[in-house]
C-alpha cells in the first residue's frame, strides 16, 4: 500500500473493516472525506456518535431501534400474531418493499453455522420461543443457502417443542438458492411470502 499520513492510513484502515470495503475503495472514501468541507466531515462524525449511542436492539424482536419495543412491535395496524423470522435487519426492509405482509418481525442476528462456529446460543431464539403463546404462526424466512435451511429446520423443531398449535411455514423458493434473501427484489420476494408452505 502507498504511504500516506498518519492520520489518512489510520483513516484508510478504519474504512477497510467495512464489509466489501477493499484496498482501493478504502482510499476513494478517505480523500472523499478529505476533500470534503470541515462540516461535512463533522456531519459524518456526529452521525456514527450517535448511531453507536442511540441504536439498541428490541427487546422483543431484535431488530434495530432507537426506541424499546420499537415501531413493528408496538403498531396497532399490525398483526401480532404473525411472526416473520429473519437473519439479519436488512431483511426487514426486503420484505417490506412488497408492502403484501402485515405481521411482526423476530432477527435472529445471523444462522446456524457449525463451521463457522455459530450455533443456537448465538442466535437471538430464546425470546422468540417465548413469545409463541399469542402467535398462531412463524414465518422462516432465513434465505434458501445451506445455513439457512439448517436453521429453518432448527427452529421449526423448536417451535413444534415450544408450542405445537403454532403454525409453521417457510418462505416458497422464489428467492433463488444460493442467494442471500438481502438482494431479492421486490416481485420475487411477494412471490416468496405469497408462496411459503408449512414446514
Amino acid at each position: 500500500m502507498a504511504r500516506f499520513a498518519e492520520p489518512m492510513t489510520r483513516l484508510i484502515d478504519e474504512f477497510r473493516k467495512l464489509p466489501g470495503i477493499g484496498t482501493k475503495s478504502a482510499q476513494r472514501l478517505a480523500f472523499h472525506v478529505l476533500r470534503s468541507s470541515s462540516e461535512d466531515a463533522e456531519k459524518l462524525a456526529v452521525a456514527i456518535r450517535e448511531l453507536k449511542a442511540h441504536l439498541r436492539l428490541c427487546s422483543v424482536c431484535n431488530n434495530i431501534t432507537d426506541v424499546d419495543p420499537c415501531g413493528y412491535c408496538t403498531s396497532p395496524v399490525r398483526d401480532q400474531r404473525v411472526v416473520c423470522v429473519v437473519e439479519e435487519p436488512t431483511n426487514i426492509a426486503t420484505i417490506e418493499k412488497t408492502r403484501n405482509y402485515g405481521g411482526v418481525y423476530h432477527v435472529l442476528h445471523g444462522t446456524l453455522s457449525p463451521i463457522g462456529g455459530v450455533g443456537p446460543e448465538q442466535l437471538r431464539i430464546a425470546n422468540l420461543l417465548t413469545r409463541l403463546g399469542d402467535v398462531d404462526e412463524v414465518i422462516l424466512a432465513t434465505s434458501p443457502t445451506t445455513e439457512g435451511e439448517a436453521t429453518a429446520g432448527y427452529l421449526a423443531q423448536e417451535i413444534r417443542k415450544t408450542n405445537a398449535d403454532v403454525k409453521v411455514t417457510r418462505i416458497a423458493t422464489g428467492v433463488p438458492a444460493g442467494s442471500d434473501i438481502e438482494y431479492a427484489d421486490e416481485v420475487t420476494m411477494s412471490r416468496a411470502m405469497e408462496g411459503r408452505r408449512e414446514v
